[in-house]
């Protein structure tokens, strides 16, 4: 038993010294946890990534709307079919929109390394267009609204709209972009715009009077800050996808295309240069006032089918543009007045921001006896030829604005509007009326200059922090020259019938509903 009693012992006593052998290897208390920190250095919401010395923001929004009146959000009903007003026209158009943006900065020696990504992922309500078959069949479209031209479109008739995912919804790459030391590269707010782009003060989206490209563009800028507010850009803008109006060769015309607003073939040719921007802008604690400059070269592709057929000289177009901000105004805390106007000379969307149709077609009724009703085209291209002739310049000139009234912390209210003319010269206006003459029998006065015009009210209320209800009620109208009557060809895309019709002036009234929640 003293044998056992001592081996059980002395095994007991090994155990002991062993662990507090092990016990001696291990440290004395875990290591600490890098948890993320608060990056004060550039304002509320940056962290510092750990392990790094870099600072990120995460932002966005959900946003849920409908549209009254129109077949895209938030625009004219113009085009087919939401310009038809007829049974194919969408009484409504839905959409649910998530917007993520993630912004990172770094000191370094040479200043702040930024770069900025914005993206949204969106369903919208789609809608169905005609088919010109004797059965009445429909093609529905997920994506009625306007392309790059500014006109209206639809997409893919064979897309089935009980399809979900990627068939049914969008990505949508706002900016990508790098600043450094001055420098802007990549997608990002142009640097003709104005601070409120397209919006003075407004929801609605088809506001002439400026340029605004709110989902950016691919550029490459400098800025130099003089202190006291007082700064300047100058910027090479990509013109590709938001600022080619068209170039539009009128010997190309067609009857059904002219009055769904298109007054020749379009035939921009390939990029050759960047627009050139220059910016003055003066912040100050009154607001602010911004001078842009902009140049655009509209360089077309061919008269014909191939190279042999020859093409028109290069012809630079370009724009100015005047912005002005008044903050601190006698009717309220926060109360403000955003204006703008601007002057283009073959650059016209630098006054129909890209979000603007340049291209109409609205039908309405008529009192004109054997007439079965009217109808208002229009088109607003950078410059027109006809085949062997050189570019013509189409110049226009515009403004917009808007006074915003805060009734309390929760609520507020917009006034705001828009107004443009559009006018083409010698060589456009023969080519287009000769081909209303000759394509359309009109029959009557031709002029193919139009006016464009806005007026709307929208009024917000913010119940809680960053979640804001808002109704936007606008009246637009197409004030176009013509006079007198077209015998018009049936239009397939939105079941009109061939026969006589009315130019007469038209116009869009729509109502956007709005809930948007900001994070």
């Amino acid at each position: 038993m003293k044998t056992v009693k001592s081996l059980v012992l002395g095994s007991a006593a090994a155990l002991l010294a062993m662990s507090g052998a092990q016990a001696a290897d291990l440290p004395i208390k875990a290591k600490a946890v890098e948890y993320v920190k608060v990056c004060s250095l550039y304002g509320a919401g940056f962290y510092y990534i750990p392990g790094t010395d870099t600072c990120i923001k995460l932002g966005g929004y959900l946003r849920v709307e409908a549209g009254l009146g129109t077949n895209s959000l938030y625009n004219w009903a113009s085009g087919a079919p939401a310009g038809a007003h007829n049974r194919l026209s969408n009484y409504y158009t839905a959409r649910a929109r998530e917007d993520l943006n993630i912004d990172t900065r770094t000191a370094t020696e040479y200043g702040v390394v930024r770069t900025f990504f914005d993206a949204t992922f969106s369903w919208t309500t789609g809608g169905y267009t005609g088919t010109g078959s004797a059965a009445g069949a429909t093609a529905y479209s997920t994506a009625i609204g306007l392309n790059a031209a500014g006109t209206a479109t639809a997409g893919a008739a064979s897309v089935n709209p009980t399809d979900g995912g990627v068939a049914g919804g969008s990505l949508g790459v706002y900016y990508a972009f790098i600043q450094f030391a001055g420098f802007t590269m990549g997608k990002a707010v142009s640097q003709f715009d104005a601070p409120w782009q397209n919006y003075p003060g407004n929801n609605y989206d088809g506001l002439w009077g400026g340029g605004g490209t709110v989902t950016g563009v691919n550029q490459f800028s400098y800025t130099a800050d003089f202190g006291q507010g007082i700064t300047v850009s100058v910027s090479a803008e990509d013109a590709t996808q938001y600022y080619q109006a068209g170039n539009l060769n009128l010997s190309g015309a067609s009857g059904a295309g002219m009055i769904g607003g298109a007054y020749g073939a379009n035939a921009i040719g390939g990029t050759r240069s960047p627009n050139l921007v220059g910016q003055l802008r003066i912040d100050q604690a009154w607001g602010l006032f911004q001078l842009s400059v902009a140049a655009h070269d509209n360089h077309v592709g061919y008269y014909g089918a191939s190279e042999t057929s020859g093409a028109p000289a290069d012809k630079w177009g370009w724009a100015v543009q005047g912005a002005l901000s008044i903050k601190n105004i006698p009717t309220g805390p926060g109360d403000t007045i955003n204006i703008q106007g601007v002057y283009t000379d073959g650059a016209t969307r630098y006054n129909a921001q890209s979000l603007a149709p340049v291209s109409y077609s609205i039908y309405g009724g008529s009192n004109v006896a054997g007439a079965y009703g009217s109808i208002a085209f229009a088109n607003a291209p950078d410059t027109v030829f006809v085949t062997n002739g050189a570019q013509e310049s189409v110049k226009t000139w515009g403004f917009r604005g808007a006074y915003t009234h805060n009734w309390n912390a929760a609520w507020n209210t917009a006034i705001y509007g828009s107004y443009a003319q559009v006018k083409y010269g010698t060589v456009g206006t023969a080519a287009i009326c000769a081909n209303a003459t000759a394509l359309l029998g009109l029959v009557g006065t031709c002029n193919p200059n139009f006016d464009i015009s806005t007026i709307g009210l929208i009024t917000r209320w913010t119940p809680v922090k960053n979640l804001t209800f808002s109704a936007d009620f606008a009246y637009s109208q197409l004030d176009q020259k013509y006079s007198g009557t077209i015998a018009a060809r049936a239009s397939a895309g939105n079941a009109k019938p061939a026969g006589i019709y009315e130019l007469k002036d038209q116009n869009s009234m729509t109502l956007l509903i709005r809930a948007q929640r900001n994070w």
